[in-house]
């Protein structure tokens, strides 16, 4: 019987081998996921057990206020590829020359444009002139200018034509008639009166058409060459026509051109009692006398209804007129 020393060793206990075996793997477990909190401003986790990096990691970036934050790129580590527990390894990137790289050098030909700078568009074509929609020239002022005033009356020839005739030679005034053409036709003795006692004749349209300026321009070529035809006929020989006056004033660029194509002038006004509205005798006198400058046009009525109120003021008109030193005188043409 073997003796006590000649025994064999007894192993430890299975508890004691397993317990040592949990901590060996506790170990080696802990150096496997040694990894601190402690990273970088950018939040990423850095091995505790990581040496200094090699020649081919690239190195952490200082942190702090005014420096870059770059996120560094972790070594490759064996046991995160192995198990997966680690942070997976971001691609290496390369890093970025400190030496500014020239463009490469462009030939250009003078005057042509540099390879980065805009395409030029083509060079628009010069804007056309705006449509001409108002007056060339409508007259509104005498002839001579200066402390003068033009007398002229519409619509007639009329019954009130005689009277305001007579006021006229009383004071050796000169007027201009601007007659409707079918007024003219049904009053040829009157035209001619006009015509000797020195006043002047001016177209005023056939037959009075508003608004005129809205005429085509055929119709307004037959307004106009007819009444002028017509007062001509009236007349007689030699009769001339300086004017044309559109009805309400209602020039426009095609109506002047045909009015000077017949060799007439356009003529407005610069003073309106609106006489032809019968407002009163008063109010046609103080219109005239508050608008009235030296070399205005006043437009007054002969023609085209009760014309009574427009006589009983150019009655007083006329000596007014003269006591303020106007003499009378005929539109520009």
């Amino acid at each position: 019987m073997p003796t006590a020393a000649a025994r064999r060793p007894s192993h430890p206990t299975r508890p004691t081998r397993g317990r040592s075996s949990l901590i060996a793997g506790c170990v080696a477990v802990a150096a496997l996921l040694g990894l601190t909190a402690c990273g970088t401003a950018s939040g990423a986790l850095q091995s505790t057990s990581a040496s200094a990096p090699s020649s081919g990691d690239t190195p952490q970036q200082p942190t702090g206020t005014g420096a870059a934050t770059i996120a560094p790129t972790p070594s490759p580590d064996a046991s995160d590829a192995a198990d997966g527990s680690g942070p997976a390894a971001a691609p290496p990137v390369a890093p970025k020359s400190k030496t500014p790289v020239a463009p490469a050098a462009q030939t250009r030909t003078p005057g042509q444009p540099s390879a980065d700078a805009a395409p030029s568009s083509p060079a628009a074509p010069a804007a056309a002139p705006p449509a001409h929609t108002g007056p060339d020239k409508v007259i509104g002022s005498t002839a001579s200018g200066g402390r003068t005033v033009a007398l002229t009356f519409d619509d007639g020839p009329g019954p009130a034509t005689p009277q305001i005739l007579d006021l006229l030679a009383q004071y050796h005034v000169k007027a201009t008639f601007c007659e409707i053409g079918q007024n003219a036709a049904a009053n040829p003795a009157l035209v001619k009166r006009i015509l000797a006692e020195g006043h002047r004749l001016c177209d005023h349209s056939l037959d009075h058409p508003q608004p005129f300026e809205k005429l085509p321009h055929d119709k307004a070529v037959h307004e106009i060459t007819s009444a002028r035809d017509m007062i001509v006929q009236a007349g007689g020989p030699g009769t001339r026509i300086s004017w044309f006056r559109a009805p309400g004033g209602g020039f426009n660029a095609d109506n002047e051109h045909i009015t000077a194509s017949l060799g007439m002038s356009s003529l407005g006004w610069s003073v309106d009692p609106r006489d032809w509205s019968r407002p009163g005798v008063p109010a046609i006198v103080s219109t005239v006398q508050s608008q009235l400058k030296p070399g205005g046009v006043i437009l007054m009525h002969d023609g085209g209804g009760d014309r009574s109120q427009t006589v009983a003021a150019l009655k007083q008109l006329l000596p007014w007129l003269v006591a303020q030193g106007y003499t009378f005188d005929l539109p520009a043409s």
